[in-house]
């Protein structure tokens, strides 16, 4: 979760930048940088690690430029090392980036034929050139940006500086969050308000696919097929509080939208995306060939988590998993083998339950791997070996980015186990990576579901009962989503294994029942099929969330469909939780709940 800021100034801004650089230090960054344009030139000051060395080396090197961006970088393609620190630069522009973009292997390999050099491992460096290209073709630097952006895959926010162009900023966003920011004859770029809080009070929030012109005449804002729009101004309390709700009604609505974002941030911590290959950031103590079973504990949505995570982990690494809700395996005397591994799961670390398995697991010889979201956190500072998630503060009670961002430490490690094991080839590795590398994109498309997912709510409000149903990976997800109704609109809900339908939940189907169906294109699609026509027969009102290949095969009547777009199956869940999320969100939303502080709730459950 990179940080980016950008400012038109009247005055050098290089020191600007930086001290608004280091109120985005808790995204957590490897390398910095600013370029700014000094007599219309422009100019590059970088360094690897933290922000005080940049310092020094803008002290040694003033830079009196009075237009520049800056950029905090979480390495993804290719090491943290200065040569790959933003911002990246052609001849022509510089370019800071906040996201992955998919397709950059194939546009650089467009470019080079071009006659395009690249001196970098990074997948932005292309970016850059990509819009040079178009510079060279005669194209305004307006233009040059419109042109380029369609032909990006991938969630990313964007900050350009052209050579030559003092009074010009431009910004983009896909999937990942951008502001503007309004000041004294001069204007502001940033990854959040809270990096703009130095300056300014009033923002506005670049909405998906916009982008916008910075002068110091003001804004102008288009959105993704390039027509101007108007984008609301408001007032920040950033400056006050380290977060805030952005242009979201609430907490949640804001960490389901950043879930692009720090679920790629996240991989971005676990997967070498140049080589398509996992690479840990930490040490195992012990070799995952010699292991013969894992056993998971974990609460709530971090259960459902690990539930997913069984399938992985049998699927890529032949492991056999056990996995148990934390407040009964604390007390059942599980029989646990000496020189296993157990894997805890928690939002916040200090879960009670979680961390008293975690006791008995160490007390019975077991080394106990933790994925944890905070790193300072009671069951991190007791685990042998942690597996940070990179979600940031989530502040509504109900868990969303931290559920995703979980399932995606849980993914890179099942495929770190599988090539340890042998269980997995290389050339198997690879193809997943991709499929992973792909999903924070895949994200930011499922959010543009959005005004459905808000209309079906309307008509789930009104339900006294709903069914969710799955199969596979998406079994757990059903429970999640029962969960999630539950927790923030208090309607009853269930989730089941769709062949477990007619083993007794099939008695409560009549034409008054909602039946959300999770059915991505998997090898048990058609069984799932069979399960919804057994409700279709009985008048249940099926919602189904699916790609379009599995509504065209199911040949059912269905009350509505999220169609989502074509995926690897198994790692659905963590695309298809977006739209999962919207529903249980909006449905309370409709119901007039409190959506961030559910009755009878705590974020932290730090009690029996």
């Amino acid at each position: 979760m990179c940080g980016i800021v950008g400012v038109l100034g009247r005055e050098a801004v290089a020191g600007q930048i930086v001290e608004a650089l280091k109120r985005l230090e808790y995204r957590g960054y490897d390398s910095a940088g600013v370029a700014t344009l000094e007599e219309g030139c422009l100019t590059r000051r970088r360094a690897q690690g933290k922000l005080r060395n940049l310092e020094l080396r803008i002290k040694d090197e003033p830079l009196q430029g009075r237009v520049g961006i800056g950029h905090t970088r979480w390495a993804t393609h290719g090491k943290p090392t200065e040569n790959n620190a933003h911002p990246h630069a052609s001849d022509r522009l510089a370019v800071v980036h906040n996201g992955i973009i998919e397709n950059f292997r194939e546009l650089r390999e467009e470019l080079t034929a071009k006659g395009h050099r690249f001196d970098t491992e990074t997948d932005t460096e292309v970016v850059a050139h990509l819009v040079t290209e178009e510079l060279r073709q005669g194209k305004a630097p307006r233009e040059a940006v419109a042109a380029a952006l369609p032909r990006l895959r991938g969630a990313f926010a964007l900050a350009f500086l052209f050579e030559g162009e003092e009074d010009l900023l431009i910004g983009a966003r896909q999937g990942a969050p951008l502001a503007v920011g309004y000041g004294d004859g001069e204007m502001y770029l940033g990854s959040d308000a809270l990096a703009l809080a130095p300056f300014t009070d009033e923002i506005t929030y670049l909405e998906d696919g916009d982008w916008v012109i910075l002068t110091h005449a003001g804004a102008i804002f288009h959105d993704a097929t390039g027509l101007p729009v108007h984008r609301a101004r408001q007032r920040s309390m950033a400056s006050a509080f380290l977060i805030d709700k952005g242009n979201h009604r609430h907490f949640m609505s804001k960490e389901i939208h950043e879930q692009p974002e720090v679920v790629g941030r996240t991989l971005a911590h676990y997967l070498d995306m140049s080589e398509g290959a996992v690479r840990l950031p930490f040490d195992l103590p012990f070799d995952a060939k010699d292991l013969a079973s894992i056993t998971i504990s974990a609460c709530g949505t971090a259960y459902y988590a690990g539930l997913v995570a069984k399938y992985w982990f049998e699927r890529y690494a032949r492991l056999p998993v056990e996995i148990d809700v934390a407040s009964e395996f604390r007390y059942r005397e599980a029989p646990l083998k000496k020189g296993g591994l157990m894997i805890v799961i928690s939002q916040s670390g200090e879960t009670a339950d979680t961390l008293a398995s975690l006791r008995y697991a160490k007390e019975n010889g077991l080394v106990v791997l933790s994925v944890v979201n905070v790193a300072t956190s009671t069951i991190a500072r007791e685990s042998h070996v942690v597996a940070p998630t990179l979600a940031g503060p989530e502040i509504g009670v109900a868990s969303t980015k931290a559920f995703t961002c979980q399932l995606s430490v849980l993914a890179c490690l099942a495929l770190a186990f599988g090539r340890a094991t042998g269980a997995l080839s290389a050339e198997r590795e690879a193809q997943l990576v991709s499929s992973l590398i792909a999903v924070p994109g895949l994200m930011a498309e499922a959010l543009k579901r959005e005004p459905l997912t808000e209309q079906l709510a309307n008509q789930l409000s009104r339900a006294r009962d709903v069914l969710y149903l799955g199969r596979g990976t998406s079994f757990p997800l059903a429970l999640e989503g029962a969960l999630k109704l539950k927790e923030i609109s208090y309607i009853h809900a269930e989730g089941y294994a769709a062949g477990e339908l007619k083993h007794g939940p099939i008695a409560l189907i009549d034409e008054d029942m909602p039946v959300i169906v999770i059915a991505p294109f998997d090898p048990v699609f058609e069984k799932t099929v069979s399960n919804m026509q057994e409700v279709a027969a009985r008048g249940g009102r099926i919602i189904l969330i699916a790609d379009q290949r599995a509504e065209h095969e199911s040949s059912i009547d269905f009350q509505a469909v999220i169609a989502m777009a074509e995926m690897e199956p198994d790692f659905a869940p963590i695309v298809y939780a977006v739209p999962v999320q919207q529903i249980a969100y909006y449905t309370a939303v409709h119901m007039g709940k409190d959506v961030d502080q559910p009755r009878n709730l705590a974020k932290s459950v730090t009690v029996e």
